[in-house]
């Protein structure tokens, strides 16, 4: 283990550096989960006959949407601080994102593109759900090299040996001479596993049409809930309440809500009137 004063991260911010310009870890995580979660948007497109160019389409527009409204999303709950400082809020390198602003943006550029083609808003939802929930996964180790999303204060003894981390995540865990409970590793684990849930059930099961999308909504939103009121570094409404666990509460429940009308819905956003898996 070593001396406290021994400890280093073990991934500094900046992945390498072309000439005087930095690259930054947290930019690459993302760029990855992005790739990624395309691959897999056009593999479920493939598999179920789906024209693959719409949902290529529709993750190329959502990438920058989703990542200016999440972006958006954390300024509106900071402007104390943003509003005295107008030139950092475009400065994501530090980190400063919310997911909840991306699923946000994400769903805007797909009902609104779904309505642009006359094409079924639920059928790319469900394609996207999976893609989307393994992003959340993938951008939270942007968290990790950044050293940010983490829980409260903890120990060398409950990292090694109660969790079993490595010495690479251990050691990234330990700022400024305290050591802390990744949450980011949590959330991404959660998410995976929600992934993996999410495409066999859909390939085992065929659901009607929503109830992937839904299922996501819930899924990763009772992992939020919980996991958020671990962290330290929530964004905050009024009265003390965190921001993310009141979000989760009403995805919840609207998931809930959709899944029993989705069941008896015969109308589909293509305009189609049948009941259609």
């Amino acid at each position: 283990m070593g001396t406290l004063a021994s400890v280093q991260p073990t991934f500094d911010r900046v992945a390498i550096e072309i000439g005087p310009i930095p690259i930054y870890w947290y930019g690459i995580v993302i760029a990855l989960g992005a790739v990624v979660g395309l691959m897999i948007a056009i593999f479920e497109s493939k598999r179920i006959g789906f024209n693959e160019e719409y949902a290529v389409d529709v993750v190329i527009w959502s990438i920058p949407i989703s990542i200016i409204c999440a972006r958006i999303y954390y300024v509106a709950f900071e402007w104390d601080y943003y509003g005295q400082n107008l030139d950092q809020i475009i400065n994501i390198r530090q980190g400063g994102i919310a997911i909840h602003g991306a699923i946000i943006g994400a769903i805007l550029t797909v009902l609104i593109y779904t309505l642009k083609k006359n094409i079924s808003f639920w059928q790319i939802a469900d394609i996207l759900a999976p893609s989307l929930l393994f992003g959340q996964a993938v951008g939270r180790w942007g968290n990790f090299f950044n050293q940010e999303a983490h829980g409260g204060e903890t120990t060398w003894t409950f990292l090694q040996d109660t969790l079993h981390l490595p010495d690479w995540i251990v050691n990234q865990m330990y700022i400024d001479g305290v050591y802390y409970i990744p949450t980011f590793l949590y959330e991404s684990i959660w998410n995976i596993i929600g992934v993996i849930l999410l495409i066999v059930w859909r390939m085992k099961f065929n659901p009607r049409r929503g109830y992937v999308f839904l299922g996501y909504l819930i899924w990763y939103s009772i992992g939020r809930f919980y996991i958020e009121g671990l962290r330290t570094d929530s964004l905050m409404m009024g009265g003390g309440l965190r921001t993310a666990q009141i979000v989760s509460i009403c995805l919840i429940i609207f998931g809930v809500i959709m899944l029993f009308i989705r069941k008896n819905a015969v109308r589909y956003l293509d305009g189609t009137k049948r009941e259609a898996k």
